[in-house]
């Protein structure tokens, strides 16, 4: 067992082990000498690398999907781990376990596969049951549907992520009918369980997963059509208008033309099988961006094309608002937030022995004179009294 893996390395520790090359360029620097810039990755993720010196030496040893050994200094480059390989040597594969670098669903694919059966065998319209009998029972077909992914990054990324998506689907399927009364559930498990194997043949997974030829001139929803064509061959008693149904719910769950379908949904069960598989996927996406985000520092993943925004990493985002210290706002007493009180004025004094009041007229005293003229008025006043 190789060790240790992406998710188990430290920054500022210096780690040697072994990855699958994911992604390779050769690139140069200012002064024209060439460096490496990798992706690597194993089971539990990728990490970027960057070889700076000795290039010339190991860039041709080496390719994409090859295995390799380095030595380097794990670091923190704008926000993100980052690799500096001091040393580089391809592995072969008789070297290494293939089950260290590939992901692959934390279930038994044989375990789902039992399940997708007791599914089919529960479809109470024997046309649709054998139809997908026939996919089920053909060996090398199967096969290559439980272990095949549900997509090459977006979601359900790994060894057996199809089967694993697919059973979602048919879970939500049957919640969702259970919801809507008018829902021919044996329909929408058939579209379910068929909308996706196309996949099989249009995804490469030997190694890093990627396109095969077909699927890039082709794409799934076309090489599904296809499997399902030949497949109907030996039901020449199938009925017409089910099989169009059937074509329908295959060709429409994209949801629109834009996105890749050539016609939108326009039966109940082809619109919710196309909302069921748009929401287990996006989900899916949503955890993986959260799980597997490289970000050392920040409350938000980076951005997804797939979901077209960041994601919010709220397990982080709580625990750094507990964390948070106080504000000056926070620190200062509770009374210094509400508004001072006006003070009343005081109450005159009140003598306790007042002497008799006495009802005369007192003279008011002369104000200081202010001007030359108010002077001689003072005087003249003065005078009189």
């Amino acid at each position: 067992m190789k060790s240790p893996y992406v998710r188990e390395m430290k920054p500022n520790q210096v780690v040697t082990t072994t990855f699958l090359v994911h992604v390779k360029d050769v690139r140069q620097k200012k002064s024209g000498d060439p460096y490496l810039s990798l992706l690597l990755g194993d089971r539990t993720g990728e990490v970027d690398a960057k070889m700076w010196d000795n290039v010339a030496d190991v860039m041709d040893t080496f390719d994409r999907d090859d295995f390799v050994k380095v030595k380097g200094l794990l670091q923190i480059f704008q926000n993100r781990p980052q690799l500096t390989i001091h040393k580089m040597a391809r592995v072969l594969d008789s070297d290494v376990d293939f089950g260290d670098y590939f992901p692959a669903s934390a279930r038994d694919p044989m375990e789902m596969f039992a399940e997708l059966r007791g599914i089919v065998a529960c479809i109470g319209n024997p046309h649709l049951r054998d139809l997908l009998n026939a996919f089920l029972d053909d060996e090398p077909l199967a096969r290559m549907y439980r272990t095949a992914p549900a997509a090459k990054s977006v979601h359900h990324a790994w060894l057996g992520g199809l089967i694993e998506h697919v059973l979602s689907v048919c879970t939500l399927g049957k919640t969702m009918a259970a919801h809507y009364p008018y829902i021919d559930l044996d329909l929408l498990l058939t579209g379910a369980i068929l909308h996706d194997v196309g996949k099989i043949a249009e995804l490469t997974y030997e190694r890093s997963f990627g396109y095969s030829a077909e699927g890039q001139l082709l794409g799934h929803i076309v090489i599904g059509l296809r499997l399902l064509h030949e497949k109907l061959q030996r039901f020449p008693e199938f009925p017409p208008k089910l099989r169009v149904l059937v074509e329908h719910l295959l060709v429409s769950h994209h949801g629109e033309m834009e996105f890749g379908s050539p016609k939108i949904p326009l039966f109940p069960e082809a619109l919710l099988l196309h909302f069921l598989d748009n929401l287990d996927s996006k989900m899916e996406c949503m955890r993986k961006m959260v799980a597997t985000d490289r970000h050392v520092e920040g409350c938000f993943t980076g951005y997804s094309s797939a979901l077209d925004r960041a994601v919010l990493k709220t397990a982080r985002y709580l625990e750094e608002e507990t964390q948070a210290p106080e504000s000056i706002a926070d620190r200062a007493p509770a009374a210094a937030s509400q508004p001072a009180p006006i003070p009343e004025p005081p109450a005159p004094a009140v003598p306790t022995s007042a002497p008799p009041v006495q009802h005369t007229q007192a003279t008011p005293a002369p104000r200081p004179a202010t001007s030359v003229f108010a002077e001689k008025l003072q005087q003249a006043w003065r005078k009189e009294s």
